[in-house]
Parts: C-alpha cells; sequence; structure tokens
C-alpha cells in the first residue's frame, strides 16, 4: 500500500496537470518506471544542466535541475548516526537545536553480531533517522577489509574477512534503502590504513584484490543493490580510486552491473579528464582554487563543473560520458529525493534506542571467563569498584566523519551502577590513569569537564587501596576516537594500551584476583598482563546506550554472544601486513607518492595466523557464552558434488550448560591439494542458533562450487579444482569442533 504522502503527492500532480491543461511530464509520474522517469528528464535537460547535476553545491548538497522542478540531493554522514548539521558552506556547526540523533553502536560491534537480522535491524532503524531529517544519502556503511590492527579508521568497518562483511552488509543496505534513503558503500577501494591516504598507491595482485578486498563491495552490489558507492583516496595503478579506469568502468560498472552514482570521497578527485573517463559521477569536497576564481568553495570550479562544460564547448570530449553521468544522478535522486513511496522516518524515537541496545548487546564478546567470574550476582550486598578513564568519557564525539551530536548517552559507569545498585551493590570510582580530557569535535561539545591534577602514581595508589576493600573490580579502558586512536586521518602508533593502563591494569590485578577489565576499542590491543585478569570483555564503542548494554553483559541480563570479527595478535609482528614489512609503503623519489604493496597477499587476518601456525592472542570468530555448547559430528548429505551441485553439511550443537544462550556455527572449507597456494581454511558459512539448557538443534549450510573456488588471475576466472575438500565446523577460526570430508569432481 502506497503512503499517504504518496497519494497525496501524484493527487497534487495530478491536479496541477488539470488546472493548467495539460498532462503531467513522465519524470514527474510517480507511477512510471524510474527509467522512463530518468530518460524522460535527461531529454528535456540542457548541457548546463546536466553538468550541474555532477557537483556539489555546498558541503552536503548537489543540485537538482530548479527550472523541471527536480530537487537537490542531500548527503549526511553515517555510518553510526545522522550528523549534525553545518553550515552551507563552512563545516562549522549550524547550531540547530533539533539534529541530535540515537548513535548506534560502530560497525566494528554490528559485525561481531553475525546476525544479518540485527544488520537489517540496524539499516532500518539509522534510515529512519536519515528520513526524518530529510536525507537522501547515507554516506556509509564502510566494508574495508580490517588489514592491520593500527588502521585508525577499522571501527567503521566490518572486520577482516570478506565474507562476513558481505552476508552483514547486505541486510543493512536494505533497511536503510527501505525507507527511500541511499546507502553509499565505501570506501572503494583498497583503503587499508589512514597514514598518507590521499598519497598512497596501492600495489596489489588480481587475485588479493578478488578474493579479499572486493567481495563485500560486490555482495553490495549485487545482493544488496547499493544504489551509490563512494570511492576511496588512495590510488591504485597509479589512478586515484574516486577515477579509476580498472575499479570504477571495468569491475564495478562493468562486470558488476553498477547501475547507481559512484560518488567521491570529500576531496577525493583530482583531474577532469580521469573524473570523466573513469567512472566517477558526482563530486563533493574538491579542494580547488577558491580564493581567485568562483565563490568560497568554488563549486564553478570542480573538476566536474566548468572545466568540465569547459571542455565540451571547445569541442574535446564528447556527451556520451555526460549523459551516463547524469543519467546516474537523475537516477539516484528518482529513488531517494522524488520517491513517492517513501516514508516519514522518524528520529531519536524508543524503539531506536531499543536497537542500538540491542545490537550492542549481541556484539560485545566475551573474551575470557576463567572461574566464570561472570556474570556479577544479581544479589550483590558489598562493593563493586569501576576504574578507568573510559567508563566516564562520552565516546560519541570525534573520530573523524562519524562523530555525531547525541540526544543522550549511557556512560559505562552510569550504566553499571544503575543495574549494580538495583541489586544491591554499593558502587565506587577511581580515575586510574587519564587520557583525553577534550571532549569537542568539529564543533560539537561534550561538555565534560575530565581534567585531572594528580600524578599518574596517585591515581594508582588510589585505585589500588580502594581495589583491596571491593569485592569486584571492574575496568573501564582501552581505546577513545582521539587522533592517533580510533580515528579518522590517524592511525594508532602501536598496539599497545595508551595512557600507561597497563601498568593499572597490572597493580589491580596483584591488589584484587576479582577483576574485569572490559576494553572499549575498535581495534585489537596487546594485553600483556592477559593471564593475570581472569574476566575481559570487547565493547566496542557503543553509541547512545553504552552503560547500558556493558551493565547487561556484566550482571547477566544478557548471556553474551558475540564473536570477533578480527584477529587479536599476540604482537604486531604476528600480523601479515606488519610480517611482511608492508603496512606503509615507500615514498618515490621526487614524488609525494607512496607506494605499498601488499605482501602479504591473501595472507589476510585468521589467514595468515592459520597457515602460518601463528597462535593468535584471541582468534577470528572466538567468543564466549555463560553457558556452554557441545558439538556432534558434522555430516555431509553426500560424499561428491559436481559444477553445478551443491551439497548440505549438517552439525547439532546442543546447550550443555545450564542458562539459555546462543551460538554462532561457523563453517570454514579447505582444499589441502590444489595447484596454489590456498590459506589453511576459509570461513564460508556462518548461522546463530538460540539453545535452551539442555536443547539441541541440527544447523545446515548449503555450499555450492563458489565455495570451493580460488581467482585465477592470469585467465580472470574463478576456479574449483577437483579433489578433496574438508568442511569444518568450528566455535572460532582456532577452535574446530567436528569435519568432514568431500570431493569435487
Amino acid at each position: 500500500m502506497k503512503s499517504l504522502y504518496s497519494v497525496f503527492a501524484v493527487s497534487v500532480l495530478a491536479l496541477s496537470a488539470f488546472s493548467q491543461n495539460r498532462s503531467v511530464p513522465v519524470y514527474k509520474d510517480a507511477s512510471k518506471p524510474i527509467e522512463e522517469r530518468v530518460e524522460d528528464a535527461l531529454s528535456r535537460m540542457t548541457v548546463e544542466e546536466k553538468v550541474g547535476l555532477l557537483h556539489a553545491q555546498s558541503k552536503f548538497c548537489s543540485r537538482g535541475v530548479q527550472r523541471l522542478g527536480i530537487p537537490e540531493l542531500w548527503t549526511t554522514d553515517g555510518p553510526h548516526g545522522i550528523r549534525p548539521e553545518v553550515l552551507w558552506d563552512e563545516w562549522e556547526q549550524a547550531g540547530w537545536g533539533n539534529d541530535s540523533c540515537v548513535a548506534f553502536p560502530a560497525l566494528t560491534c554490528l559485525a561481531a553480531t553475525w546476525d544479518p537480522e540485527m544488520a537489517l535491524l540496524y539499516g532500518t532503524s539509522i534510515g529512519e533517522e536519515a528520513r526524518y531529517r530529510e536525507k537522501d544519502v547515507l554516506l556509509g556503511p564502510g566494508v574495508n577489509i580490517y588489514r592491520t590492527p593500527l588502521n585508525g579508521r577499522n571501527f567503521e568497518y566490518m572486520g577482516e574477512d570478506p565474507y562476513l562483511a558481505g552476508k552483514m552488509v547486505v541486510p543493512y543496505i536494505k533497511g536503510v534503502q527501505s525507507n527511500g534513503v541511499a546507502t553509499c558503500v565505501k570506501h572503494y577501494a583498497l583503503n587499508n590504513h589512514e597514514v598518507n591516504r590521499h598519497t598512497t598507491n596501492v600495489a596489489v595482485d588480481d587475485r588479493t584484490l578478488y578474493e579479499i578486498y572486493l567481495p563485500a563491495f560486490k555482495a553490495a552490489v549485487v545482493d544488496g543493490g547499493t544504489w551509490s558507492i563512494m570511492g576511496a583516496y588512495n590510488l591504485y595503478k597509479d589512478q586515484h580510486a574516486c577515477h579509476n579506469k580498472y575499479l570504477l568502468n571495468d569491475i564495478l560498472k562493468g562486470e558488476w552491473g553498477f547501475d547507481g552514482a559512484v560518488i567521491s570521497d570529500w576531496g577525493g578527485t583530482h583531474d577532469t579528464d580521469e573524473a570523466i573517463a573513469n567512472g566517477l559521477d558526482l563530486e563533493f569536497g574538491s579542494w580547488t582554487n577558491g580564493l581567485s576564481n568562483g565563490r568560497s568553495n568554488a563549486y564553478d570550479n570542480y573538476y566536474l563543473a566548468d572545466p568540465y562544460l569547459a571542455r565540451i564547448k571547445d569541442g574535446k570530449v564528447g556527451t556520451t560520458e555526460l549523459d551516463d553521468k547524469a543519467r546516474r544522478v537523475l537516477r539516484l535522486i528518482f529513488r531517494t529525493a522524488m520517491s513517492a513511496d517513501k516514508p516519514f522516518g522518524s528520529l531519536c524515537s524508543d524503539e531506536h534506542y531499543d536497537a542500538a541496545r540491542k545490537i550492542g548487546d549481541a556484539g560485545i564478546v566475551l573474551l575470557r571467563n576463567e572461574g566464570q567470574l561472570l556474570p556479577i550476582p544479581n544479589q550483590g550486598k558489598g562493593r563493586i569498584l569501576v576504574v578507568g578513564e573510559n567508563a566516564i568519557k562520552m565516546m560519541t564525539v570525534g573520530g573523524g566523519s562519524s562523530s555525531l551530536k547525541v540526544q543522550h548517552e549511557v556512560l559505562p559507569y552510569d550504566g553499571i551502577c544503575e543495574m549494580a545498585e538495583s541489586m544491591g551493590w554499593t558502587v565506587d570510582y577511581a580515575r586510574g590513569y587519564v587520557g583525553d580530557v577534550t571532549g569537542a569535535y568539529n564543533g560539537v561539545t561534550t561538555g565534560q569537564d575530565l581534567s585531572e591534577s594528580r600524578s599518574a602514581s596517585e591515581l594508582i595508589d588510589e585505585a589500588v587501596e580502594k581495589a583491596k576493600k571491593a569485592d569486584y573490580v571492574i575496568f573501564v579502558g582501552g581505546l577513545n576516537k582521539s587522533k592517533r586512536q580510533d580515528c579518522e586521518d590517524s592511525d594508532r602508533e602501536s598496539l599497545e594500551l595508551p595512557y600507561g593502563q597497563n601498568a593499572v591494569i597490572e597493580a589491580l590485578a596483584a591488589a584484587n584476583k576479582n577483576l574485569i577489565v572490559v576494553n572499549v576499542s575498535g581495534n585489537a590491543v596487546a594485553m600483556p598482563w592477559v593471564k593475570k585478569v581472569p574476566a575481559i570483555v570487547q565493547a566496542w564503542f557503543l553509541g547512545s546506550e553504552a552503560g547500558n548494554s556493558i551493565a547487561d553483559v556484566l550482571f547477566g541480563k544478557v548471556n553474551p554472544s558475540g564473536k570477533l570479527p578480527f584477529t587479536f595478535p599476540v604482537r604486531l609482528d604476528d600480523v601479515g601486513a606488519h610480517a611482511t614489512n608492508s603496512y606503509l609503503g615507500i615514498k618515490r623519489d621526487k614524488e609525494n607518492v607512496w607506494d605499498n604493496t601488499y605482501g602479504e597477499g591473501i595472507l589476510v587476518g585468521y589467514r595468515w595466523h592459520d597457515t602460518k601456525k601463528i597462535a593468535p592472542l584471541f582468534a577470528f570468530g572466538h567468543g564466549l557464552s555463560y553457558t556452554t555448547f557441545d558439538y556432534g559430528k558434522l555430516r555431509a548429505d553426500k560424499q561428491r558434488m559436481g559444477d553445478t551441485d551443491e551439497i548440505t553439511l549438517t552439525v547439532p550443537v546442543t546447550n550443555s550448560g545450564k542458562v539459555a544462550g546462543a551460538e554462532i556455527v561457523q563453517l570454514y572449507i579447505s582444499d589441502p591439494k590444489c595447484s596454489v597456494m590456498r590459506p589453511a581454511k576459509e570461513l564460508k558459512g556462518f548461522a546463530k542458533v538460540f539453545l535452551q539448557p539442555g536443547e539441541t538443534r541440527e544447523v545446515s549450510f548449503t555450499v555450492n562450487k563458489d565455495a570451493l573456488c580460488y581467482f585465477d588471475a592470469d585467465n580472470h576466472m574463478w576456479v574449483a579444482e577437483p579433489g578433496k575438500f574438508v568442511a569444518v565446523a568450528a566455535s572460532a577460526s582456532d577452535a574446530p569442533r567436528s569435519s568432514v570430508e568431500f570431493n569435487f569432481e
């Protein structure tokens, strides 16, 4: 059924046409197919109007066609919440009083749920917020692969495995776009660190490109149907990714048949001729000359603005590319701003806060729980000590373009206090360490005063003295969203925890045996104290409901079920990119370009650890529960499969503990004898199953030829070699539970 808005809009158009004694133009008739509307609008436009569609007119919007009543296109930063309004032509805040939002957990947390239903809930909820704010394009989600734990922007992405990221991005897209808001999946492609991000030229072989760095983007296009894609800042094959022939024309629009619009990252466009020829459709944020030419940010001087128009008028280029670009932008407008079926949306609703909390609950990962220290008993008469700056620091402000202005944010300390005190516990606090006491980004301030005059030793002494008197100690630390931590445009300086936190944790472990460490981060961190701490929780950046989600897990209101979407290494040299000395590139002589060859190739994340037999600190897919799960024998419905055949693999899983809980069953495939090097195993399926105590359910996976293939770069095709394959059911990449062999013929 069409919305009331839809009926009203069509009725107004019909009345207008009747009053003027003429028919409604096809492009305005919402009952007509979009392609017919696009072609009709295109036929009515001048060359100047077509060029005008292709570039920004403000920080976050591009032109429509005013003469024809085609509206402008409004974009907004995501992917964790709807960015507050800025001035038309500046980055400064517009000062609105109604542009606060719900902050949803970071995408690392969403990936840690391993639950496509959570991704759909996330996309639907954030899409409703974008729709209410009259945004047409949400700049996200991000699916760049976690190649190094130093990448400052990893918290915005979905982990190290292309299969997991691909399965999670599709429902997110469908949820957002059900609201008439386009996703703009980013950053396409090979944007895997932030240092020198504008000047890094990535060198990677085609096999690695197709097996590791492209599958999630392909899933977003082919399975998710995303309406737009954002180009990356870096170069590839000596062309910037925002106008890269191989990535955009050959693969995205050619092989995958993408019919949407390619949008530049802000400042990602560098050349008019390349932008014309190599697939860029819509240009934002270019740093052109705004001093001597054009308006303050020189929108008419953008590479796809007057310079493009001048080339057409001079006969240097034709209009074939122009029509294709304008057609794609019009298609995006008709799918969003001019859609008659878009709902009204909603902002800061109870349902959205519930969704944020539910996603956070499902994504928190219990890394270690020796002696079943957790959950904390719900009938307490003693003392709980909370230590650490991250327990009291707002995390929704900062981190780059995903920084938000929230209606409210429940801090970890507040969430713990509320739940603990309702159960009879007394809660105390000690600072423990001082990190970043600032609380502002791009004009949004937290209003917190975290200044501290005491020395590091005084803070540790206070925490230790209080810890000796407590029944439980909860240390809430990790990273924050400041520069050189989890933050856009900078990378971390090391794998270690900052601000002297290791010393605090060591001292607390010596003072109280009931120590719980809650690590708030979007990245793996080193844990030299790991064997001294009985309980460790990975909590992510959890958004508006952070404190409530953390309390839900610590006190057992929620049985944790999250699994790591990336590997925690013991040391940095255990990571493939660092072991091969290829984390960053080498600067070219006399050029501001850094050539970065991905030395580890396809062996990213657990593929490197498994194949090289390097034990991780915590493996990809690892995550504990307050109950236990037993796996039965994995079986195949047949022993042989052919080229167009499928095989069904089934494993029984039993909740052998005393409380209800969910297990994420992971399916890996190995090709033990192959003519090319292959990883020890690769994820090819996963399923989340909820079980009552004593309950058994059978979990099945259907596998076809695609799950057996590697990419043959020489022949540019996917190949599955005949022979024996091994399927492994596992609770983590380092925890196989059962396996079965089958043959591909």
